[in-house]
């Protein structure tokens, strides 16, 4: 291989693999989110926690979210 074509590779594998690997990231931590919520939805059914604490913090989460997307509107 000549020295260019190294150069090249060098520097275009990681501008392809940082951006991919960063949406993984960001997929497995929305998947993780998900499992976890539903986890403690099927406890609180189960009556191993109480629901209306988890509803009330989900509803304050929500607000709160509301009210920043408001501040800065995409």
């Amino acid at each position: 291989m000549q020295w260019e074509l190294i150069v090249i590779l060098v520097i275009a594998i990681p501008v392809i693999l940082f951006p991919a690997a960063y949406v993984w990231y960001i997929n497995i931590g929305g998947l993780t989110n998900i499992f976890k919520e539903a986890r403690e939805k099927r406890a609180a059914r189960a009556g191993k926690t109480d629901i209306n604490n988890t509803v009330k913090q989900e509803l304050e989460y929500e607000k709160a979210l509301t009210e920043t997307l408001k501040k800065y509107p995409w």
